[in-house]
């Protein structure tokens, strides 16, 4: 199943189908549940990750309230999505960052969904008008 082809369903979609905000939306999706499960990781950790886990929840939550508004096409917000992406990219960056400075194959798998999100976000942010 593919939210690509919910979105481009959309009776008020038509011609008018966003790829890129489609895919930004399914990595923001894919991002909160990547952090979501690195913060729950990080508290079975021996060593004070708090920091981490702040991050990876604050990510998450960004995350799904951007692939939330994302994949929403009737009427328009374009502002506040506009917004959103950034605050996306830069909350992913931000997150990229932190789980970067650890070792646990967790963290760094979590770092490179960020990044990509990041990157997505960005991307989709150029197409958003």
């Amino acid at each position: 199943m593919s939210i690509h082809k919910m979105i481009a369903l959309h009776p008020d979609v038509g011609e008018d189908f966003n790829e890129t905000l489609a895919t930004a939306a399914r990595h923001a999706m894919f991002c909160a549940e990547m952090c979501t499960s690195c913060a729950d990781a990080c508290i079975a950790e021996p060593m004070d990750m708090r920091q981490c886990i702040r991050s990876c929840l604050d990510c998450a939550d960004i995350c799904t309230a951007t692939g939330r508004l994302a994949v929403r096409r009737t009427g328009q917000n374009i502002e506040t999505m506009r917004l959103l992406l950034e605050a996306c990219a830069q909350v992913c960056e931000a997150c990229a960052a932190e789980c970067a400075r650890h070792d646990h194959g967790h963290c760094q798998l979590c770092a490179e969904m960020c990044q990509e999100c990041a990157a997505d976000c960005r991307a989709a942010l150029l197409t958003v008008k």
